[in-house]
């Protein structure tokens, strides 16, 4: 699978971390940044994997940060996204299973990185249920504010 994976500084080391765990279980990833643990702007990086998936460059995205609240606002602003922001892995497989989630946010400085693995397992090997679950998924795209997909 190919896998986009952005980060900020706070956010580097898990990020390293992960990708290196992913390329050894035999996945694709593009590393979006940042390149050193230097101060850098959560958004531009949130942006930066938002694009990816917007453009079809990556079929699923991590998106890390201190906390995961911020880069994932930052990536939820692309209609193409659907980030959820997890902690633990039956959050992520609910992400998976019931909101067609694309990129999963993570705390570095909230979870360690054991459990972030246990997330990304969870996130990678979950389908979505479909069915009753894809009209709610896809009024989360509408550009109708009042919730009216149809």
């Amino acid at each position: 699978m190919r896998i986009a994976i952005a980060a900020d500084h706070a956010a580097f080391a898990l990020k390293q971390t992960l990708g290196q765990w992913l390329r050894e279980m035999g996945h694709d990833v593009l590393d979006l940044g940042p390149d050193s643990d230097a101060r850098v702007d959560y958004p531009d990086f949130g942006y930066k994997l938002a694009r990816a998936m917007s453009d079809g460059a990556a079929e699923r995205g991590i998106a890390l940060c201190g906390s995961g609240i911020g880069i994932s606002i930052a990536v939820n602003r692309e209609r193409a996204c659907r980030c959820a922001l997890v902690s633990d892995p039956l959050s992520a497989t609910l992400a998976r299973e019931h909101n067609d989630a694309n990129v999963l946010a993570l705390g570095a400085r909230l979870i360690g990185d054991d459990m972030a693995k246990a997330c990304v397992t969870a996130f990678l090997t979950t389908e979505f249920l479909g069915e009753r679950h894809a009209p709610r998924v896809a009024k989360l795209a509408s550009p109708d504010l009042d919730g009216d997909a149809a």
